[in-house]
């Protein structure tokens, strides 16, 4: 079976995330790479995900995608933290490239200017990592 990207995407704040998932899925169809898309309620739910995807022998990656704006609690920076271990710990693990385009901002208005604003796409971005570390690898 030829080699696909895997893409998991939060649907929580689907405003933000849809934009993200659309900039990964264009550079990725511009990339000829194939990639089969799988929705999460958040951004907690994105490492065992990423995992189902990485443990199949026809995915060469994983990008990652969701955004986590900062509330009145601390609630953002425990999430942030243990997402972002769990998920390099999957990549060291597995050998596979995985890409963290979980936004983490203090506000809606920052999320916004990098989910396709003025601060660019990190849908984009991150599809564009893994697709490097992809080259890098061969």
């Amino acid at each position: 079976m030829p080699e696909q990207i895997g893409i998991v995407v939060s649907t929580y704040n689907s405003n933000i995330t849809n934009r993200l998932l659309e900039g990964a899925k264009e550079t990725l169809a511009k990339a000829d790479w194939s990639f089969e898309v799988t929705q999460v309620p958040g951004a907690w739910e994105l490492p065992l995900a990423a995992t189902w995807f990485a443990e199949k022998s026809e995915v060469a990656g994983v990008v990652t995608l969701g955004a986590v704006i900062r509330g009145e609690t601390t609630h953002d920076q425990h999430i942030n933290r243990a997402v972002s271990n769990a998920l390099m710990d999957l990549m060291v693990r597995t050998g596979k490239p995985i890409g963290f385009g979980l936004l983490t901002c203090n506000t809606l208005e920052q999320a916004i200017h990098r989910a396709g604003g003025n601060v660019g796409n990190k849908g984009v971005e991150t599809a564009e990592a893994v697709l490097a570390m992809l080259t890098a690898k061969h």
